[in-house]
């Protein structure tokens, strides 16, 4: 199992809130967003794109829900799970009974990984050095919102938010720590997209079954059978 360590590196010691504490959740992130659209740590990669894509959700959600980056729909329409991933991931949510409105989502990095000129629609994962550039923000974002819960969608938000190498699979069915917020790690929706199976899918719903008993919310039987054979 893997846990947030101590911040230690010069990227990870830049505190984006600043002394912010006496601020509601709603003036934080605000102020985190216009912090985002100026990141120095990200723009002097040079491998990201310009336009940025911040968040959307409830700013007091029980919830918070993290990806890896924006694609091609994201970017676009500036917001964060638009495309068909997006689209899954909201099926999810109407499963356990959520609107995509009552929870908060984002991703680790706010831009869309560059591949030149020619890119199109196709996306790439954020490589190490743009999740390190990014990762004082989405840390700023937990602290501002304090969920009850918060999960990683895919290995890449586990990665940063963790600070481990572990893969998806390993990771899956258990429980960690992200700034005292208990973190669930399941497979991205753009996963099941690729892989139909139906274990693959009662996965997922088995990791959202835990999120919901770990936020409080009703389970019923019908729920719990779920994706079984």
């Amino acid at each position: 199992m893997c846990y947030d360590g101590a911040v230690s590196d010069a990227a990870e010691q830049a505190e984006p809130l600043g002394a912010g504490a006496e601020m509601s959740p709603e003036q934080k992130l605000a102020y985190l967003r216009e912090r985002a659209a100026h990141w120095r740590a990200a723009q002097v990669l040079g491998t990201l794109r310009e336009t940025m894509v911040f968040a959307v959700g409830n700013p007091r959600a029980q919830l918070m829900l993290v990806g890896e980056a924006p694609g091609s729909e994201e970017e676009r329409l500036g917001e964060p799970f638009v495309g068909p991933a997006g689209q899954l991931l909201n099926k999810i949510l109407a499963a356990m009974g959520l609107r995509r409105e009552e929870v908060y989502i984002s991703n680790v990095c706010k831009w869309r990984p560059s591949m030149g000129e020619r890119q199109g629609s196709a996306n790439r994962p954020p490589s190490a050095e743009e999740l390190a550039a990014s990762r004082p923000l989405i840390l700023a974002e937990i602290r501002a919102i304090r969920p009850r819960c918060l999960v990683c969608l895919g290995a890449s938000a586990a990665r940063a938010l963790l600070q481990c190498e572990s893969g998806v699979g390993a990771l899956r069915g258990s429980w960690a720590e992200c700034q005292g917020v208990p973190v669930r790690v399941t497979y991205h929706p753009s996963y099941l997209l690729r892989n139909a199976a139906l274990s693959a899918r009662r996965a997922v719903w088995e990791d959202m079954l835990a999120v919901m008993e770990c936020c409080g919310l009703p389970v019923s039987e019908r729920q719990r059978h779920y994706f079984l054979p």
